[in-house]
């Protein structure tokens, strides 16, 4: 069974950074991290559905925004404006999770994560086969 995913964020130089995975851990490995960002507030769990919505889309994959802007994460991004820069705060406290307000619509959530997760874990699949083949090349 396909593990639930969740939203990660960070700030990880003139980007935002935003990630579906299962884990705070398998976020950490994602974005490069040596440290726990989570433990010294420099990481959260997010529930804004923009971005849930967004990573869901691309589970495994790190999306970037300019930091200090509200616009949509995205695979490839700008860098942000010197304006964007000055006025950049750090990370809020996690927003209270949303209430579903009808079963339908938690149904439909719920399909949706469950495909984000196996997309996932395909896509999680993928990167040890080619870390497998690399290694092999060099040897």
């Amino acid at each position: 069974m396909a593990r639930t995913l969740k939203t990660y964020q960070t700030t990880g130089g003139f980007f935002d950074l935003a990630v579906a995975a299962p884990s705070m851990k398998a976020a950490l490995e994602l974005w490069g991290s040596a440290s726990n960002l989570f433990q010294s507030g420099f990481a959260k769990e997010t529930n804004d559905p923009e971005i849930v919505k967004a990573t869901m889309a691309n589970p495994g994959v790190v999306l970037r925004r300019p930091v200090g802007s509200n616009g949509p994460f995205k695979v490839e991004s700008e860098l942000p404006k010197l304006s964007a820069l000055a006025k950049a705060e750090p990370a809020k406290k996690p927003a209270p999770a949303r209430k579903k307000p009808d079963d339908k619509v938690a149904k439909e959530d719920k399909a949706a994560e469950r495909k984000a997760a196996e997309l996932y874990d395909l896509a999680q699949k993928r990167r040890e086969r080619d870390e497998r083949k690399a290694a092999a090349e060099r040897q």
